[in-house]
This record gives C-alpha cells, sequence and structure tokens, in this order.
C-alpha cells in the first residue's frame, strides 16, 4: 500500500475462483447427504405416482377415441363388466376337463348299496356334493352287478355313461348328465345341491326297473 499526497492507493484483490468441473463435483457431494433428502418420497410412493399418471395418460387417450369422451368410456367399461358378471353367473367358475386318469372309484370295492347308504347318510347331513358323488358310484355299480357293464379298474363317469347307453338306450342323455355332474362337482370345483342329488336319485330308481336291450340296437 503506498500513500502519495494524503492518498492512499490500495491493489483490488482478484477474486477467489473455482474450476467449473470440482465446484460441480463439491455441489453435487454436498446435495448427497441425507440431510437434504429426509422427506423425499419413497421409492414405492416414486412408482405409485408414475403409475397413475400412465393411467391418466391411458384414460386421456381412450377418452379421445372414444365415442362421447370419457363418460362414453366409462358406460363402455360398466357394459364390459356386466357382460363378464353375466357370463361368470351363466357359466360358473371355469371346470377343469376330467382326464383319463379320474376314475370313478377311488377306493376298495364296495357294493351298490354300499354306495347308496354312503350316498343317503350325507344327504341327510346336507353334504350334496359327496352324495352326488356316491350316487353316481352306485349307479355304475348296479349296472356292474346285473352285468350291463363289465368291472374295469380305472373306468371315468364318461366312459361307464357311453358304455351303458348300448344297453339302456332310452336314458342316454340322462346317463350323460349324471357323468358330466359328477366331473363338475368332483374335478371342476362345483357344490351340488337337492335337487342335482334328487335327479340322480331318481335315474338310479329308474334303471334298476329298466330292461336292458341286451342284443344292442338293431341298425
Amino acid at each position: 500500500m503506498m500513500s502519495t499526497g494524503g492518498l492512499i492507493n490500495s491493489v483490488p484483490t482478484p477474486p477467489v475462483t473455482t474450476p467449473r468441473d470440482p465446484a460441480r463435483e463439491a455441489a453435487e457431494r454436498e446435495l448427497s447427504k441425507p440431510l437434504y433428502h429426509q422427506n423425499d418420497p419413497s421409492l414405492f410412493d416414486r412408482a405409485l405416482r408414475k403409475f397413475f399418471a400412465w393411467l391418466g395418460d391411458l384414460f386421456d387417450t381412450a377418452s379421445g377415441a372414444s365415442p362421447g369422451g370419457g363418460f362414453g368410456l366409462l358406460a363402455i367399461i360398466v357394459l364390459v363388466a356386466l357382460a363378464v358378471g353375466a357370463l361368470w353367473w351363466r357359466l360358473g367358475a371355469p371346470r377343469r376337463t376330467a382326464t383319463s386318469t379320474s376314475a370313478l372309484f377311488d377306493d376298495g370295492i364296495r357294493s351298490a348299496a354300499d354306495h347308496r347308504t354312503a350316498a343317503e347318510a350325507h344327504a341327510a347331513a346336507g353334504r350334496w356334493t359327496e352324495a352326488v358323488q356316491e350316487r353316481m358310484r352306485a349307479v355304475v355299480r348296479s349296472l356292474e352287478e346285473r352285468t350291463l357293464l363289465d368291472p374295469r379298474p380305472g373306468r371315468t363317469a364318461d366312459e361307464a355313461a357311453a358304455e351303458a347307453s348300448v344297453s339302456l338306450p332310452d336314458h342316454t342323455a340322462e346317463l350323460r348328465a349324471a357323468a358330466r355332474v359328477f366331473d363338475d362337482v368332483t374335478y371342476g370345483g362345483r357344490t351340488a345341491d337337492a335337487d342335482t342329488y334328487a335327479r340322480l336319485s331318481a335315474l338310479d330308481t329308474t334303471l334298476t326297473r329298466t330292461k336292458p336291450l341286451l342284443t344292442g340296437p338293431t341298425a
């Protein structure tokens, strides 16, 4: 510092400068500290926001493409939901198809009378699914006892109905319907009721009184 004629001349100090890259790195290190991120949304919150944003964009796009805009799209969605509900109510739960290994009898050999007794016990307790299963087994066992069917391990309900129809052609439809009911409640996840059991019991009684066509249908 120099003094001339009472005036003080000072040389200004140059400002402190930091190169751009080190400054940026220092700022990033500072901002990465947990102190600055305590109130940040969680990963789930961020994903949820992105999902709703995508859903909103999808709805906006569909609204623009559908007749009547958003109201028209809502009406279409309601109609589709009603149609799906009607189909579910009409057809029930999806059924699994019985395979060739789905045998009618799954335990030791019992007589038709034994199966009928078991069926009646289940029916008295309101266990309609088990009652239907035992009554169908009684039907098939009775046909075997009358030699209208040959005793064959592994036979399915559908096979029994088809084979029995040869000697009982007037009851083909009832036999096939009974086999379908058995498959539905045993392998398809459906439940039986009192009416289903009553129809199967009536078929069992009717078949025991029906005279078979021993020579088979004529051409």
